[in-house]
This record gives C-alpha cells, structure tokens and sequence, in this order.
C-alpha cells in the first residue's frame, strides 16, 4: 500500500510527461502542411497562386508562432501549464477548421482566408511550444530525473520530426482516395486531420496534475524582471541566437523543398504536374523521413557526451553536410536520389543537435518561475529567423544559385558553434529544484521580497552564506 502511494506522483508526472508532448506531433505536421499543399495548390491556382501569396502563408504561420511563443510563454508562468496548453489546442483546432473551410468570392478572397486560418493556428502552435517543453521537462525531472534530456527529446522533438512524414503520409492518402480532379479538397482534408490530432490529447490535458516544482516555485505577483535578465542573460542571449540560426536554416529549407524537388522530378517527368505531384510527394517522404535517425541519435548523445557536445556535432553536420551540398550541387542535383540523401543528412544533422538539444537547454537553462517566458522568448526569436530565412531564400535562390543556399547554412553552422561556446551554459543537467534554489537565494541577496509558491515556509532555511555566494549571477562567471 506504501509502495502504491509512493509511486502515485511518478504515475501522475508520467502522465503528465505525455499530455504534455504528446500533441506536439500535430505542431509538426501544421509546421510541414504547407510543404506540399504549396505545390498542391500552385497547380489549382496557377495564376493565383503566385510566390509572394505562398510566401504570405508561410509568414502567417510563423508571426502567429512568434506571438504564441511569447504571450503563452507568459501565461505559463503566470497561469499554470495546464491553462496554457488548455488554450493552446482549442486555437488549433479552430484555426485547423477554418483553413479546411476556406472560402471567398474569389480564389484571391479564399486565399485570404486561408493565411488567417494560418495565423490562428499559428498562435496556438507557438504557445504549444513554451506550454508543452516547460511540462515535459518539470514532469521528466519528476518521474525520471536521471534520463530527463533523452525523455524530454524523445517525448518532443521525436513528434515533432515525425509531424512532417505523417503530413505527406495524408498527403498522399487523400490524394490518391479523392484523385486529382478536386485537387482543392485535397488540401481541406488535410487541414481537417490538423484538427483531430490535437482534440485527440485534449480530454487527458484537462485531467493532467500540475509539477511539484511549478507548486513551489511560481513567481505569480511582482516578477522582477530585470533580476531576471541579470541572472539568466548569457544563457537567454544563447538560446536565442542558437534558435535563430537554426530555424533560419531549418523552416526554409523545409517550406520549399517540395518546390526544389519538384523542378527536377517535373523535368523526368516531361511537365506532367499531376504526376509529378505524386512523385514529388514520395520524394519528399523519404526526405523527411531521412530526419529521423538524427532525433533518436541526439536523445542518444545527450546523456553521454553532454548537451552542449551533442549542440556542436548538429552544427557540425550543416558545415560539412552544406558545404558538400554547395560546392558540388552540380553534380549531385543530377542525381535525384543522391541529392535526397544529402539533403537528408543535412536535415537529420539539425535534428540531432539543435533540433533535439534547444528546446531541452531552454528549458533546463532557466528557473521554473521564468522557464515559459525564457523558453517563449528563446522560441520567438527562432521563429524570427525562421521568417528572416523565409524571405530571403527565394532572393538568394534567384541572385546566387542554389548552391548558396547550401553554403549558407554551412556557415550558419559555424555560428551556432560559435555562440553555443560561448553562451550556453555547461550545467544544464542538474535537478532543476536546484537551480530553482539558486534563482531564489540570488533574488533574496539582490532584495527581493516577492513570494515563490510554498519559499514562504523555507526562508529561514536559506544560510546567510548561501545568500551571499548566490548574489553573482552564474552568466557572470563566463
């Protein structure tokens, strides 16, 4: 009976632990959608369907992202994560059904309505973001806190990843079930399944318990935000600039590798676009397939060689995989299987180091009390690079060649070595209730008087000399 009752917090944070990731699956797949309903859509609408309007829908997306990011981030903190994944999969689903019943008076009024129903959703997977990391990672230090960076990667980002195969997988499905006569509602059946895979986890999100550490340490009045950024600047300055890079490199690469894939599969296949629709879509299957491996071997890595060794080996992938892809696309493009696996590896490299290890840092690098506005923050600046690296890939597509793309993000990989050197910190692995006591004795020491949850009953547990050594902040150490 003792051993029942014991286990019943585990039980209930294990819970938690898939409640919380769970639906980050339909993230992926609302973040890969459009990868080939582009091409669906731009052989519907030839004349409406131009560049900028694909481009808009993109942005959409990812403005709503970075909005999400940030005012879910701090409605976690000050709300509970429970309230912000609450929200978070009611706007999917709404904006998931108002993209499967886009209309207008014309095709340009429909498209309109299209990059709302975007935004919406948008919204609501950006706060997915901060919402579902801040409870995966509170709950894994619960009921595993040793193996919490594997689980955390593996109850996240291992959905996220498998989010795009499963969007072209329906993709293909509806396809070949409706045929390419109403090539329209293709792509509504697509967005509706982007509604059911949220709804899907929503019963067992309402019954989910809150972490013992959001108890203790929410910070729900008088946040002192600039002991905040005193305390966590270097680690926040590299979690965004990581984020940044990475998505700059990652969502453009992903928005518009149907639409490089299909320029070659549409010269094989002598201009037949329905056929080379399908073609493309098996193509891209296998690319994003080929991203898995990367997810499971980081999750591997980041218990053995450490965080911020597995950050580096990623961004060692796009300078060595970029690089190859850059100076030879010549002669790899001529090859379309050869140029998938490249392209692939590249891909799968992101996962394993940045893809996997970000959002695990932006969540171990911060307090509990600041972890969903940190990590929101950490997110929202990636989706701006993700929106920078959006518009400016078809310019650098068009003025320097494919090619550049690829060395791009070679020398993106430098960078993000460069900034994980010299800003992320090296300790992430420790129970995060430590850090959570660190955080309060320095804001104690800098003269706070703010209540934590339950710190009221432990105050006079805290030594004056632990006060004392908490008043530096561990940034200024590096």
């Amino acid at each position: 009976m003792d051993n029942h009752g014991v286990n019943q917090p585990r039980k209930r944070s294990f819970l938690s632990l898939l409640c919380a990731g769970a639906a980050l699956i339909s993230d992926g797949y609302q973040n890969s959608l459009m990868t080939m309903l582009n091409v669906l859509l731009r052989i519907d609408y030839p004349i409406e369907y131009t560049q900028t309007i694909a481009t808009r829908i993109s942005n959409a997306l990812l403005v709503g992202e970075i909005l999400g990011q940030i005012i879910i981030g701090i409605i976690c903190d000050y709300m509970g994560r429970k309230v912000a994944l609450t929200i978070t999969t009611m706007l999917i689903v709404i904006g998931s059904i108002l993209a499967a019943a886009m209309n207008g008076l014309t095709s340009n009024g429909m498209l309109w309505m299209l990059v709302i129903a975007r935004g919406v959703v948008g919204f609501g997977a950006g706060g997915e973001y901060p919402a579902s990391a801040t409870s995966t990672s509170e709950a894994a230090n619960e009921s595993t806190p040793l193996n919490r960076g594997p689980i955390f990667v593996l109850v996240t980002n291992l959905p996220l990843a498998l989010g795009a195969p499963l969007a072209i997988s329906v993709f293909l499905i509806a396809f070949s079930i409706i045929g390419s006569g109403y090539l329209t509602l293709v792509a509504r059946v697509c967005f509706i399944v982007g509604a059911i895979l949220p709804i899907t986890v929503l019963f067992f999100r309402l019954k989910m318990s809150t972490s013992s550490l959001y108890k203790s340490s929410a910070i729900k009045k008088s946040v002192p935000y600039w002991l905040v950024i005193k305390y966590n600047w270097r680690a926040l300055l590299g979690t965004c600039a990581v984020w940044f890079v990475y998505d700059f490199v990652t969502f453009p690469n992903s928005f518009f590798s149907a639409g490089i894939i299909s320029s070659f599969v549409n010269v094989d296949d002598s201009g037949e676009s329905v056929k080379s629709l399908r073609t493309t879509a098996y193509w891209q299957l296998l690319l994003a397939s080929l991203s898995i491996p990367g997810v499971l071997i980081g999750a591997l890595l980041c218990s053995k060689v450490g965080r911020k060794a597995t950050l580096i080996i990623g961004f060692t992938g796009y300078i060595v995989f970029g690089l190859t892809l850059g100076l030879a696309y010549s002669k790899i493009s001529n090859t379309l299987p050869l140029f998938v696996v490249f392209y692939g590896l590249l891909q799968s490299f992101g996962n394993l180091g940045p893809g996997d290890m970000i959002g695990l840092l932006s969540t171990e690098s911060f307090p509990t009390a600041v972890r969903g506005t940190c990590y929101g923050i950490s997110a929202a600046v990636g989706k701006l690079g993700a929106v920078v690296g959006t518009q400016t890939f078809i310019p650098i597509l068009n003025h320097l060649g494919s090619s550049w793309t690829f060395i791009i993000a070679a020398m993106c990989g430098g960078i993000g070595i460069l900034f994980t050197m010299l800003c992320i910190p090296s300790d992430t692995a420790r129970d995060l209730a430590l850090k959570d006591e660190n955080f309060i004795m320095f804001l104690r020491a800098n003269g706070w008087t703010g209540h934590t949850g339950n710190s009221v009953k432990h105050e006079s547990n805290i030594s004056v000399i632990s006060i004392a050594e908490s008043n530096k902040s561990p940034d200024s150490k590096c």
